[in-house]
């Protein structure tokens, strides 16, 4: 989420989220922090939203709970946007939200900006990066983006706008750097199909493709590669099933009379007659594909035969999850292809040499490197640097760190508040690193809960600890946990009594760190150790 400031008044640039990694167990979706946004509520003019990637229009239903529909007069971007944004304000009962479709190239004006939206190509249609107009100059947003000179749709990104606004001047470009480390330029999207089609050829059961499900130009590819070899194609998982509806409506998505089948129908037709198309390809946990995976989709149940195609590059972080996924599939017995095997799959975004292209096309009088780590952005530096942007016109940011630009040049502001908040079912809060620290822990090594009851007078044990572990493979190392903790808390209560210590809490401390410490030592584990003193 950007935030462009004028005068008091501001605009926002896409309300992305992201998901999280393995080291926070029972997290659902990580946001944002809305809170610099919260306290400016009022000054809001507009939400602009690039495209319908979750990292960008993901956030957008929790921001608007948070700060109040009410308080943003417009939300634009393109049609395909606006309607997958319009399904998740749905979802949330945000159904009065200012969403509104506008053209590339329409100027829309929000107090005291401008606002213009170019055509440019990604892994899905209606891509669009922002000309925000203002007073002190025009800054150039990209979003996500790749010069694709051979797009499935036929519409290549308007390279002469972007040199138009270039020649006009700009005093700002922030640009996507997600492949600055890759070299040269990125392949074609529309070289997927052929290979899509090749891989279908050679397959005689059933075929599952899994990929994005925003990604309306691979679905359109499957389904001419299942056309062309004869297949029924049946769209499996519920974002799948609803993106594809939207783009069909939207004429993003063309799809033979006929050809479509419910996941219901599919045991009705042969194996060689077959195309699902799921949702998976990240091995997220409640996706189709990982449920099939593991024997739990209620439609499909694979088996030997079928060919699994991962059309779809691991995101970072998301690694573990998708091997796992694979070795389930293998062990079913399916044969599993990926992008590492055949060109299945085209990233979204562009390439170092396209990363320059935008440079010398946009001419900025500024520079700041934006959507990628560390390394990226170090990377995207040096290609500015390549095409002779002047190492002190660009600058490489962090979350919460505003650039100030005014007559006399441009520099960073004080640090502002920035951060996550995380969303645990339909909770949303700041994180707790206890609170995620207990989850690892449980995760990793489960709980051992131990009673113990003492008279009120002496502090005395009046029984044995009574002591539950949950969270271990049952076995030897359960039954010794348990005699380690019940004889640590003998130990504890004892020698709490002959000190005359008789109060609870601080007792419950000193079992807490006792018992942890034993059985750590004794097997070299760490459970989540919650102590219980009752008074008799």
């Amino acid at each position: 989420m950007a935030v462009v400031e004028y005068d008091g008044r501001i605009l926002l640039l896409d309300v992305g989220l992201r998901f999280p990694g393995g080291d926070m167990p029972g997290i659902d979706l990580v946001l944002p922090d809305f809170e610099y946004v919260r306290e400016r509520a009022d000054a809001i003019e507009a939400i602009v939203i690039t495209h319908g990637h979750e990292d960008h229009v993901g956030a957008l239903p929790w921001l608007l709970r948070d700060i109040g529909v009410e308080s943003v007069p417009m939300i634009i971007s393109g049609p395909l946007t606006v309607e997958m944004a319009r399904s998740k304000l749905k979802e949330h009962k945000l159904d009065d939200s200012a969403l509104e479709a506008v053209d590339t190239g329409e100027i829309i004006e929000a107090g005291p900006f401008t606002i213009e939206m170019i055509h440019l190509t990604h892994s899905i249609p209606d891509a669009r990066g922002a000309a925000i107009g203002t007073p002190a100059g025009t800054v150039v947003f990209t979003g996500d983006y790749k010069f694709d000179q051979t797009p499935v749709d036929g519409d290549p990104a308007d390279m002469a706008r972007l040199a138009e606004l270039g020649a006009e001047g700009v005093l700002l470009l922030c640009g996507d750097s997600t492949n600055a480390d890759r070299p040269g330029f990125s392949p074609s999207e529309s070289l997927v199909g052929p290979a899509l089609l090749k891989v279908f050829e050679g397959c005689e059961g059933r075929i599952i493709v899994t990929s994005f499900a925003s990604n309306v130009h691979r679905v359109q590819q499957v389904v001419d590669a299942a056309e062309a070899t004869g297949r029924k194609v049946a769209l499996v998982g519920r974002s799948m099933v609803k993106n594809s509806k939207i783009a069909k409506v939207l004429n993003h998505l063309s799809v033979p009379e006929g050809i479509l089948i419910q996941p219901r129908e599919i045991n009705n037709f042969p194996d060689d007659r077959v195309v699902v198309v799921s949702t998976g390809s990240q091995g997220e946990p409640l996706s189709a594909l990982r449920r099939m995976a593991h024997r739990d989709h209620a439609q499909i149940e694979l088996h030997s035969g079928d060919t699994i195609v991962f059309s779809a590059t691991p995101v970072p972080g998301n690694e573990r999850a998708v091997n796992e996924t694979v070795d389930r599939l293998y062990q079913i017995g399916c044969t599993v292809i990926t992008a590492q095997d055949a060109p299945i799959h085209a990233s979204g975004h562009g390439y170092a040499e396209e990363l320059k292209l935008m440079l010398n096309l946009v001419r900025p009088t500024y520079f700041m490197p934006v959507h990628g780590d560390a390394k990226r952005l170090r990377l995207h530096r040096e290609l500015a640097e390549q095409v002779g942007i002047a190492p002190a016109s660009i600058f490489e940011g962090a979350n919460g760190l505003p650039l100030d630009i005014s007559e006399s040049g441009a520099r960073f502001g004080p640090q502002e508040h920035s951060g996550v908040l995380l969303v645990d079912g339909m909770e949303l809060g700041e994180p707790s690193e206890a609170a995620v620290r207990d989850r690892r822990t449980l995760a990793d090594d489960g709980v051992v809960v131990i009673v113990v009851s003492i008279s009120a007078q002496s502090g005395e044990l009046i029984s044995d600890p009574e002591v539950v572990s949950r969270g271990m493979a049952a076995g030897a190392d359960t039954d010794k946990l348990v005699k380690c903790a019940r004889e640590s808390s003998i130990t504890v209560c004892e020698i709490a009594a002959k000190a005359g210590e008789h109060d609870r809490d601080e007792l419950e401390r000193r079992l807490h760190d006792g018992v942890a410490a034993d059985i750590h030592s004794a097997l070299r584990r760490r459970p989540l150790v919650l102590p219980v003193v009752v008074e008799a």
